[in-house]
């Protein structure tokens, strides 16, 4: 009888101990080698624990448990093998009648491409957030929808087709709320949340944050999209949406007030020269702020897939460690979840973060006149020991000229007439 024995691998420097988040598999079962095993949590990502071998599974840890880097947490007996299945020629698709509708062939192709929801992921009857928002609103809990997203993400349509249709259980929703008991539900702090804890108190205790806020007329940014989304999702496969516009607004204006790129060292001020901008998003375990390296040379199309491509990995926990770390400045929109407004706390080592918000149209006075516009405010946080007011402020309203005359991005900032005069 051969046994492998399985430690925990070590997710980055300065990490010694991580939690058994989630075993995926339990004592007694036989899996193949490479298959995953766990979910484990450390103070900076999730990681998979998977088998280096294949075999009978001996579980030496449980869930919670906070384990050594290197300690043996599952034992591996080699000796049993998974079963060999029979193999068994895929069996032809059918070709849909020609009475069937449109609409009912792609349903019935959108449910065969969803499959059946593995319950190893995250996204298992967790929503989007879109679809969470409209959950709050309406009252309506995860277990009364099934989700038809990726490996069972319950999306914003799931819901919408929930409330049009009605759901079985409203006086079950309409009941969900106080029910005058005492109880209470003590739950362990995950690494991750400490380690967030720890460094949240530590900015607003080691730096002189203050913010500046502002506001910024979309309705540039709206015609673009009216104008061009069905072109820009033809030729780039992927949106055109606001995060795009900002983070290459974000990198202009970081090329005219340096300082808010840069950052304290001991008693040294390190100036970055590049725009490695740091993207929050929400995951089911937290916030992750993943990074997109060389920003201020990517274009408009490479911006959002990378977004999507990061948002989609920290939805499933499957950020790793290196794609969050070195970012120079970070964005954060709130407006995702209605904020209006906020002031976002550093993330450090960085100076600077800048804070979108959700968008609202109000009447504002333009040349004299009253005129309804789609409005958003901005605010930016900064380490004053290193920003001063002036550049926090001049680069708040850069970012803001640039967005509301977009084609500024593609001049240093300036009005494409200016570059033409030479001024």
């Amino acid at each position: 009888m051969a046994i492998v024995e399985l430690k925990v691998p070590s997710p980055g420097e300065s990490i010694t101990e991580v939690t058994i988040a989630r075993w995926l598999k339990q004592t007694g079962d036989v899996v193949e080698k490479d298959e995953p095993l766990a979910e484990i949590d450390s103070d900076k990502a999730t990681l998979t624990l998977n088998a280096e071998d294949s075999g009978k599974l001996e579980l030496i840890a449980k869930e919670g448990d906070t384990v050594k880097i290197g300690q043996v947490v599952v034992k591996i007996d080699t000796s049993f093998k998974p079963e060999e299945k029979p193999a068994t020629a895929a069996a032809p698709t059918p070709a849909p009648k020609k009475e069937e509708t449109k609409a009912e062939a792609k349903k019935e192709t959108v449910s065969a491409s969803a499959g059946t929801p593995g319950n190893n992921s995250y996204a298992n009857g967790n929503p989007s957030v879109a679809a969470a928002k409209i959950m709050t609103e309406n009252g309506v809990k995860a277990n009364q929808i099934n989700g038809s997203g990726k490996d069972g993400r319950i999306t914003k349509q799931d819901v919408l087709s929930a409330l049009a249709n009605g759901l079985p259980n409203v006086q079950e929703v309409l009941s969900n709320s106080w029910k005058g008991g005492r109880d209470k539900d003590r739950q362990k702090m995950t690494a991750l949340r400490k380690t967030v804890a720890k460094r949240l108190v530590a900015v607003k205790n080691e730096t002189a944050m203050l913010t500046t806020f502002n506001e910024v007329d979309m309705s540039g940014i709206y015609a673009i999209r009216a104008a061009y989304k069905d072109k820009f999702k033809e030729v780039y496969g992927t949106n055109i949406g606001f995060m795009s516009f900002f983070t290459k607004a974000v990198c202009e204006a970081l090329y005219h007030f340096p300082a808010v790129n840069a950052m304290i060292d001991g008693d040294e001020i390190v100036y970055n020269r590049y725009c490695d901008i740091g993207i929050a998003v929400s995951a089911p375990k937290g916030l992750m702020v993943p990074v997109l390296r060389n920003t201020e040379l990517m274009s408009l199309a490479q911006i959002e897939n990378e977004i999507k491509t990061l948002a989609i990995k920290a939805r499933d926990g499957k950020l790793t460690i290196p794609e969050m770390e070195g970012g120079t400045f970070t964005i954060t929109n709130g407006g995702v979840f209605g904020s209006m407004m906020s002031t976002p706390i550093i993330n450090p080592p960085q100076s600077a973060i800048l804070g979108m918000h959700n968008v609202v149209e109000r009447p504002m006075a333009i040349n004299g006149k009253v005129e309804i516009r789609p409005m958003m405010y901005v605010a930016l946080s900064y380490d004053h020991r290193i920003i001063d007011g002036r550049e926090s402020v001049g680069f708040l309203v850069k970012v803001k000229e640039m967005l509301e005359n977009p084609s500024r991005i593609l001049f240093g900032g300036k009005n494409p007439v200016e570059v033409l005069l030479g001024l």
